[in-house]
């Protein structure tokens, strides 16, 4: 990658605000962070692209379109608290608005650590959006995720009021499905 901050810039420009992106401070933190280092090695030339990155055995990096919708349709405000699940990326993305986020990158990411979340977001697309994930949820949390369940998915945002966690679509979205996380089909005659 001959100039990684021109690419950066460029990312921004041709990927972000094109598509409706419009919070300055996510456009501000994308290109302040070195995407490259949350890849792997051999596939930094990635970083960049209008693509989903496999950062790790059936993980990825959401293209940057997908992960800046995504983040601005969460909002995180500084003081709240953010959990990101198989998210590195947005996880630092997150960080640099000001908010103090929790990881959630092992095998178990139903594993909720304890307490109430104002912000989650998971980088990988799931068939359906956990109870788990929905249950952590604090009062007016936001929780952003991709629900696929065939060659398209839908950005989905879930958020928890007194009645209860409703949930909106918000785009079409591609990415991989995280493992384990696949639609249960039963059998049907």
């Amino acid at each position: 990658m001959a100039d990684p901050a021109a690419a950066r810039l460029n990312m921004v420009e041709s990927q972000v605000r094109t598509n409706d992106v419009t919070d300055v401070r996510l456009h501000d933190a994308m290109r302040a962070l070195r995407r490259e280092d949350f890849t792997p090695a051999g596939k930094a030339f990635l970083a960049y692209a209008d693509a989903e990155v496999e950062y790790a055995p059936g993980r990825w990096l959401l293209k940057p379109r997908d992960v800046a919708k995504l983040l601005q349709a969460v909002r995180p405000m500084p003081g709240e608290r953010a959990l990101a699940i198989a998210a590195p990326y947005a996880a630092a993305v997150i960080e640099t608005l000001g908010v103090a986020v929790t990881r959630l990158d092992g095998e178990d990411l139903t594993a909720v650590p304890a307490g109430e979340f104002d912000v989650i977001v998971c980088e990988g697309a799931v068939a359906r959006a956990p109870e788990a994930w929905q249950g952590a949820l604090a009062m007016g949390g936001r929780l952003g995720v991709v629900e696929r369940d065939g060659p398209v998915g839908k950005a989905c945002i879930y958020v928890r009021a007194e009645d209860g966690v409703g949930r909106r679509e918000l785009f079409d979205a591609t990415p991989p499905v995280l493992a384990g996380f696949e639609a249960q089909h039963g059998f049907a005659f």
